[in-house]
């Protein structure tokens, strides 16, 4: 659930961007900051490891306008997707308020997927999170020759039927929609019983 600090008049969310090594975690979150006015985001903050991949995550607290006169501020996460930083995900999927699956579309990285995939299930129960319906699904690299096609990935990946998007995060294709559908979906509890009290 969202947290929502009255004395500021904000509306916290933290969204996590998940999924396995090299799948466009980072890229979408390069994207976003870099076609984002500065003075609506604030830096972004990446720990690589030697190899340039993610090793912590990346950070980015968004304004996004107000719901009912509280400011919505997002603050946008990626995990590392390598095997071995299990911990350090476990402790960015803390306290998340919604979460994109970033799945690589390339038919040799379905296991990867697969395995990410079931470590996001097992993150979540530990964590204790109760997301709701505030998760996305994100199929990556669909300009790569070795795509999946989309009802392929959507058996192996989705049946649990969340929204779905094609991206191409390094040209941007995708990358907002999958922002402003996984922000919509992380606000409803908050939403919802406004709507009801009408």
């Amino acid at each position: 659930m969202p947290f929502v600090n009255y004395a500021a008049k904000e509306i916290n969310l933290k969204l996590v961007y998940y999924g396995p090594g090299l799948s466009g975690k980072t890229e979408n979150a390069r994207w976003i900051h870099h076609r984002t006015e500065p003075s609506r985001c604030g830096p972004l903050l990446q720990l690589n490891t030697d190899s340039e991949r993610t090793l912590f995550f990346d950070f980015i607290p968004l304004t996004l306008g107000t719901i009912g006169g509280f400011r919505l501020r997002v603050h946008l996460y990626t995990v590392p997707g390598q095997v071995h930083y299990a911990a350090t995900r476990k402790l960015v999927m803390r306290s998340a308020d919604g979460v994109v699956f970033v799945a690589d579309s390339q038919a040799d990285r379905m296991d990867a997927n697969c395995e990410s995939l079931d470590n996001l299930h097992h993150d979540v129960a530990e964590n204790r999170l109760e997301l709701g319906d505030a998760y996305v699904m994100q199929y990556n690299k669909r300009d790569t020759p070795a795509a999946l096609p989309l009802a392929e990935l959507r058996s192996a990946l989705n049946p649990a039927g969340w929204p779905e998007f094609e991206a191409v995060a390094i040209r941007g294709e995708g990358v907002f929609d999958t922002l402003r559908a996984v922000t919509r979906r992380a606000i409803e509890p908050l939403q919802a019983p406004r709507a009801a009290g009408q």
